[in-house]
């Protein structure tokens, strides 16, 4: 093997980001992962555990894990949270009864060291479903302006339709090269960059 290829080899790696999906049980995390890997989204199944998917975005390879959240496997979401430059924070915006405890749930993963600085993307989830709360109402409900720790954005979106996922991702994934990789320039102003709301 060359020295040639082992430099871009290496060049490819540098490019991988480390990507965690979590949220509420029934939020859509898989749903949403499928979607945006064109697979069939009409087969899934509580996550019990984690998958994990790995695919090229752009010109990233992204590492995704894609965590259960059901009450009884939160606790053990800490063992993935190393290395991980974004954190991906999935809503289901019908799901009012529960959203105190979305709160309470992102606010404590937050005070996390091994979090400390990733990038955070809300994905307000089912958009597509009548009387579903609005991205401002998420916002408001999940106390999205006290963060200052990370700089995070929440987009609406369907994991059935589609609606912003795309969107979504080049975000997450524009915030963490601006920060890890120099080279790389940001679409996004640093106001865009630290705590937004995109609108539908």
């Amino acid at each position: 093997m060359g020295l040639l290829t082992i430099i871009r080899k290496n060049r490819m790696k540098e490019k991988e980001m480390r990507i965690l999906f979590l949220g509420l049980d029934n939020a859509g995390k898989t749903t949403i992962l499928k979607k945006l890997n064109g697979e069939d989204i009409l087969s899934v199944s509580p996550t019990l555990g984690f998958n994990i998917k790995t695919f090229v975005h752009g010109k990233y390879t992204l590492n995704i894990w894609d965590v259960g959240g059901q009450r009884t496997l939160r606790p053990y979401w800490r063992n993935y949270f190393e290395q991980t430059d974004a954190l991906v924070w999935v809503v289901d915006s019908g799901d009012r009864m529960r959203m105190k405890d979305c709160q309470e749930e992102l606010h404590s993963l937050l005070l996390e060291d091994r979090l400390a600085g990733a990038s955070l993307l809300i994905f307000a989830n089912k958009q597509d479903i009548q009387g579903s709360m609005s991205d401002r109402e998420i916002r408001e409900a999940l106390n999205l302006d006290a963060i200052k720790s990370h700089n995070w954005a929440i987009w609406s979106c369907s994991a059935v339709t589609g609606q912003n996922l795309v969107e979504g991702l080049n975000w997450v994934v524009d915030d963490v090269a601006g920060r890890l990789y120099y080279s790389s320039t940001s679409s996004m102003s640093p106001v865009q960059r630290r705590g937004s709301v995109m609108v539908s």
